[in-house]
């Protein structure tokens, strides 16, 4: 990996300085007329097709990967390795913003919200659904803005403190968030939790729901997630050949059940005699709506009564991004279905109501 620095305006005294972690993605594509195709961008040539970045007041280095990465790409020991990177250089920055592919933003959003506990600087994700080559790109709006949100303090303490994604003139948390569109600009949305800010002429921080700044908190990098977990949609018609296949799998540890509206499924005896027996088994069982919107309410139906008798986790209101990542991670952290079972209940980075 390379570091360069951008020129600013900043003096490079007492100013706010924001490392950049290029992963890849749509946003740093540009045109090339010898190939006459889009190639990866050179963020060494940055003022050439970027000279906005000039007039920031607060310093700018980036850190790009040797090997750029589609979204699709991404994986736990990509996750890993961004949060090492933000724990050997948080002393020597103020902020970050990481430029990733939207595919499997919140993903790696969600997964990094758990991996960086006690997280008390803002780590801002952002891409573009066209290159920054291309003359209508919302590459340069969402680059900018999500600098200048890393960047924002009062009182000398930044007013960003967690993990979130800047998109289409929002600031959305990054656990939260989940890509829902693929040909428009608006391609985030968060509906079980508010907007953290909008960019208008002004930014405007929606302070009631941003995380509380902990000036007291010391980072904890976590640096396991365990990978033996699927996600088992169902769907009418799903089969009981289907449901144990997937529950067979050799060293499954976990399962996030995608079920239908506040946490219902089949009350066919199949099925519930499935989910009792491998729960007795020790696979946890994370129950998460298909809805986009909404919450996970066990016993609420008879449909999604028997689940809460045998011990199926509701996961409330989380997103089944969040849900796998939160998954992967609790499971990495102890091997005692009881604790992870805790830890599931409970908001970790505040993914859950």
């Amino acid at each position: 990996m390379k570091t360069i620095k951008i020129k600013t305006k900043a003096d490079g005294k007492d100013d706010v300085k924001v490392l950049v972690i290029y992963t890849g993605g749509t946003l740093g594509m540009v045109y090339d007329a010898k190939m006459d195709n889009l190639v990866p961008f050179d963020f060494a040539q940055i003022p050439d097709n970027l000279p906005e970045m000039a007039r920031l007041d607060f310093e700018i280095s980036v850190l790009t990967f040797d090997k750029l990465l589609d979204s699709s790409n991404m994986n736990p020991e990509t996750w890993v390795m961004l949060a090492k990177i933000i724990e050997e250089n948080y002393a020597n920055y103020d902020s970050f913003v990481i430029l990733h592919g939207t595919d499997t933003m919140a993903y790696t959003a969600s997964a990094l919200s758990y991996l960086l506990e006690n997280l008390h600087k803002p780590v801002i994700f952002t891409g573009a659904q066209l290159p920054i080559g291309v003359a209508r790109t919302d590459a340069k709006e969402n680059f900018i803005t999500a600098l200048e949100i890393a960047s924002a303090q009062t009182n000398n303490r930044p007013i960003i403190s967690e993990v979130c994604i800047y998109f289409n003139s929002v600031l959305l948390r990054g656990n939260r968030a989940r890509k829902h569109e693929s040909v428009q600009f608006n391609a985030f949305e968060s509906e079980n939790y508010p907007v953290l800010a909008e960019a208008g002429i002004k930014i405007e921080y929606n302070k009631p729901y941003l995380k509380h700044y902990d000036s007291e908190a010391t980072l904890k990098v976590h640096q396991y997630l365990d990978e033996n977990v699927v996600i088992l949609k169902l769907f009418p018609g799903i089969t009981e050949k289907v449901v144990r296949n997937i529950l067979e799998i050799k060293g499954l540890r976990g399962v996030v059940l995608e079920t239908f509206g506040s946490g219902n499924a089949p009350t066919v005896d199949w099925f519930l005699k499935l989910m009792k027996e491998f729960v007795e088994k020790g696979i946890i069982i994370f129950n998460v709506s298909q809805c986009n919107g909404g919450r996970v309410t066990q016993g609420r139906y008879q449909t999604s009564q028997y689940l809460q008798e045998i011990g199926v986790v509701s996961g409330a209101d989380i997103t089944t991004e969040a849900a796998i990542t939160k998954l992967m991670f609790a499971l990495g952290q102890s091997v005692d279905i009881q604790e992870v079972k805790k830890m599931l209940k409970h908001s970790i980075a505040g993914e859950i109501s």
